[in-house]
């Protein structure tokens, strides 16, 4: 459930703002700030007292052109906190969208606001906020935590026979089945390689001691680990074949 502080100097336009966030369930609070001095001052305000505290706002959907700091102002200002909220530009100029994500906005959504577009929005920050208070998985100990059935179990890495990439996720397979984590193949790369970790291709990391099989067909390159059958990049290809000539002593 969002915490949300909605900025524009001009009131009709920010009572309607205020309106379609509240309105949207994913919508905890909605308060309304009617220019950048009075915004800045709330926002300082609620990062001094902390997230877990009432008057937190885990986000700001902001104008752009204001009288005095402009919207933009604000963002850069907001750039130099600690732990700033969330932004998202709500303007009627689609001329600043470069800037504004220059400045890591989440959205840009232009006036006059349509109730689905914000919606799209809200979305956008919900995933956001639940990303940052995800606990981050511990991967570089001798175990990781999975989630099963709402039950957080400890997975030994040694258990683990490859990795495939899932977007910003990953799913570790092992001998006896697989699990998703919240953590990128690239991180897990860098942090299992003194492990025995190898890259193979832009979907998989597998475990080099696991490998049964090395493969080679018409030019194109494969490994087998137990059932599982894995391509090997042309990129990988090398690096993988002088590693296991290495491990084998040949």
């Amino acid at each position: 459930m969002l915490r949300v502080l909605a900025v524009d100097d001009e009131e009709p336009a920010l009572e309607e703002l205020l309106y379609l966030l509240r309105a949207d369930p994913r919508v905890r609070s909605a308060e309304g700030a009617s220019g950048a001095t009075e915004a800045l001052r709330r926002i300082g305000a609620a990062v001094d007292a902390g997230p877990a505290d009432p008057a937190a706002i885990d986000v700001v959907f902001l104008d752009i052109h204001m009288a005095g700091l402009t919207g933009l102002d604000v963002a850069q200002l907001l750039a130099g906190f600690a732990a700033p909220p969330l932004i998202v530009f709500v303007t009627a100029h689609e001329g600043f969208a470069v800037q504004a994500f220059d400045l890591k906005a989440v959205d840009y959504v232009l006036k006059p606001v349509r109730r689905e577009r914000l919606a799209e929005a809200v979305r956008r920050v919900a995933e956001q906020v639940g990303d940052r208070s995800a606990p981050v998985l511990d991967t570089a100990g001798d175990q990781i935590p999975v989630e099963l059935g709402g039950v957080i179990r400890f997975v030994p890495i040694d258990d683990i026979v490859y990795a495939e990439a899932q977007g910003d996720y990953a799913r570790l397979h092992t001998a006896t089945g697989s699990h998703l984590v919240r953590v990128p193949l690239t991180t897990l790369e860098e942090r299992w390689r003194s492990r025995g970790f190898v890259r193979i291709h832009r979907r998989h990391l597998v475990a080099l001691g696991r490998i049964d099989e090395l493969r080679l067909d018409a030019g194109s390159m494969s490994v087998r680990i137990g059932t599982a059958e894995l391509a090997v990049s042309r990129r990988h290809s090398r690096a993988l074949r002088d590693l296991l000539m290495r491990r084998t002593g040949r």
